[in-house]
């Protein structure tokens, strides 16, 4: 915040080290974790914390290693405010209980010993002025980063004490009304995901169009061939796309993260072509087997960990073809005779032409096409609508805290005692702590002292 920013009545600007101390943990070495004792918190645990999930952790400190810290150092205490400082900066958390734990040195800053600031008072004025790009920021070689040294002397507006509470109040009233509406809109988001895969699943057992005629063939019956893609390194610049399977997005292609290649060896051998289906055959377990259709939108061949299905175009609709390779009924056989290595599967391409697969007529095939899409963009549709809810409930609690931090949430009250005082108090109470230095012993010489008599 700046100094040329008008305060309302009775708020005073500060640095943060004025009225807290900011630090951070000591470091934890590696060797230093246990399977079991005390908690030992990362970015992610802390930001599990602060949105009430129950926490996913699986790093501890003995207990003899905390008490060693607690010996020598202060710990975390009920009413601290933490910060993430690296990576996705800005995420604070009240520690609401007195439960021992630890966490990571760097990551997370550390604000204690508050002064007449109410924590969650602080922790929301954090969050506030970081996420909304006013805060004290730093960039480092490969990231953004706060420093002890830039927050110490971070501005921050002080209301008076009161007057702190009524925000804290307001904001969690506001922010739980709509983390209600956030929570209906995902659950909502869960639900159009289910439906989506009950409509493939009524679509290839016939139910869409009462067709009684589909029959269960292996889907190499039903191609001339499959066909593992370029495995020519790409680059960030050239002159045709490489789809990798990262491309692969809700069975389209996503055109925003893309490399390149000149290679006319490589674009004539893997050039697509329009109605190429696309099966990812190597990624993380829950991700193998998705599949893509590629529409012709620009010139492009395809990566390595991708399979090319040359179906047979007087035999397979290549919309049916995608839409039946993205149902979990597919999914599901792919779960069955997927290989396993570090930390990924693979699904071969002699093994994705033994996938069972529904077939029908082209007719009927077509006709199931248009009754999954009918379904599907309705789907789309509503999507699109809970995701721009989403995103307005978003910007509406920024909103709602750059209002608090200008003093335009809650009203005023005169009789509160103004922050100025409680400043007042704040230097008495620290000049009074103030340990007068000792004076250093001087050691005696063990020569023998000469004295001088006034005569």
């Amino acid at each position: 915040m700046s100094e040329t920013d008008e305060l309302p009545n009775g708020w005073e600007l500060v640095e943060l080290n004025d009225v807290s101390t900011i630090t951070s943990s000591k470091r934890i070495f590696q060797d230093e974790y246990v399977s079991n004792g005390i908690p030992f918190y990362r970015t992610k645990e802390v930001k599990e914390l602060s949105e009430g999930k129950s926490i996913t952790n699986n790093l501890f400190i003995s207990d003899e290693k905390y008490n060693e810290i607690k010996s020598r150092f202060a710990i975390p205490q009920k009413g601290d405010v933490l910060l993430s400082a690296v990576g996705t900066i800005g995420i604070s958390y009240v520690i609401k209980n007195d439960n021992p734990f630890y966490f990571k040195d760097g990551n997370l800053m550390w604000f204690k010993d508050l002064n007449y600031i109410s924590s969650y008072f602080l922790s929301y004025g954090l969050t506030n002025f970081i996420r909304n790009g006013t805060g004290a920021k730093t960039s480092g070689s490969a990231y953004n980063a706060l420093t002890i040294e830039t927050m110490s002397r971070f501005l921050f507006p002080i209301p008076p004490l009161p007057e702190q509470h009524r925000i804290v109040s307001k904001i969690e009233e506001l922010f739980s009304s709509l983390d209600k509406g956030v929570e209906s809109l995902k659950t909502a988001r869960k639900q159009l995901k289910v439906y989506r895969q009950s409509v493939l699943k009524w679509a290839f057992e016939g139910k869409l169009t009462n067709c009684y005629s589909i029959e269960w063939i292996k889907l190499g019956a039903l191609c001339e061939n499959v066909e593992y893609g370029s495995a020519t390194k790409s680059k960030d610049s050239g002159t045709t796309p490489v789809l990798r399977m990262g491309n692969i997005q809700n069975g389209v292609f996503d055109w925003d993260d893309l490399v390149y290649t000149s290679d006319e060896v490589e674009i004539k051998k893997y050039l697509l072509q329009k109605g190429d289906v696309l099966f990812n055959r190597t990624n993380s377990p829950e991700w193998v087997g998705k599949t893509a259709i590629y529409k012709g939108e620009r010139p492009a061949i395809f990566a390595g960990y991708l399979i090319r299905i040359n179906y047979l175009k007087d035999k397979l609709n290549p919309s049916y073809l995608n839409y039946f390779l993205n149902s979990q009924t597919a999914k599901n056989h792919g779960n069955s005779v997927k290989s396993f290595g570090v930390n990924q599967s693979n699904i071969n391409g002699t093994k994705l032409k033994e996938y069972p697969f529904p077939i029908c007529s082209l007719a009927e095939q077509q006709a199931i096409v248009s009754e999954i899409e009918s379904r599907l963009s309705v789907c789309d549709k509503i999507e699109e609508s809970i995701t721009q809810s989403l995103l307005q409930a978003e910007a509406l609690r920024q909103s709602i805290l750059k209002k608090a931090f200008e003093g335009k949430l809650v009203p005023q009250d005169p009789s509160d005692e103004p922050a100025s005082v409680l400043l007042e108090r704040i230097k008495a109470e620290r000049e009074k702590n103030i340990v007068a230095p000792k004076a250093k012993k001087v050691k005696k010489s063990r020569q023998t002292e000469i004295t001088f008599e006034t005569v």
